[in-house]
């Protein structure tokens, strides 16, 4: 058991896709939230053994998924006992637009650690946003407070650019690091 876990929904791959880069670059366990928005069995056992705990959802309709909802809803009976308190906390988001309005759903992110008490993780890559950046440079989409990538409406899910991947690998690492160095 790893000391991250990161706990996504992923509705058709994409951000099934970035939550596994950001768990290689952070060495994490993945915990996917199932079509009807549920855990496997021993997945909130596993959070709660975590010092960190990544969410990622992608951004529908300006928000996470509902899945992923039902899970913070469900995350009441962890919050009532404060079960999370003053673990550190990120997170993630994909939608098809360069901004979709991912920074509604990366605040939701954030809103529900802090509802847990937790402490929040930036992404800690600078954008990259001179005219010599292409598609494929770190942080393309801009992203401070967590994640943010990008994959087109039409694209597979083997198609998120890999400048995304990339950046959502070095995110993980980062989380390593900083995760360690709580002890």
């Amino acid at each position: 058991m790893s000391d991250i876990v990161i706990v996504y929904h992923s509705g058709y791959g994409h951000t099934q896709r970035v939550a596994q880069a950001v768990a290689q670059g952070a060495q994490a366990d993945v915990l996917a939230i199932d079509a009807d928005g549920n855990l496997p069995e021993g997945g909130w056992e596993l959070l709660a053994g975590a010092k960190t705990i990544v969410f990622g959802s992608p951004t529908y309709m300006g928000g996470a998924s509902w899945q992923f909802k039902k899970f913070a809803d469900a995350s009441s009976k962890v919050w009532y006992a404060q079960g999370w308190k003053d673990k550190l906390f990120a997170g993630f988001t994909n939608s098809a637009t360069m901004n979709g309005d991912k920074f509604s759903t990366l605040t939701y992110l954030w809103q529900l650690a802090m509802q847990h008490s937790g402490l929040w993780l930036s992404l800690g890559i600078k954008p990259s946003n001179d005219k010599a950046a292409t598609r494929h440079a770190p942080n393309y989409v801009g992203g401070y407070g967590g994640l943010l990538t990008t994959s087109p409406s039409d694209a597979s899910a083997a198609e998120v650019p890999q400048g995304d991947l990339d950046t959502a690998q070095a995110f993980g690492a980062r989380i390593a690091e900083v995760t360690a160095a709580r002890g």
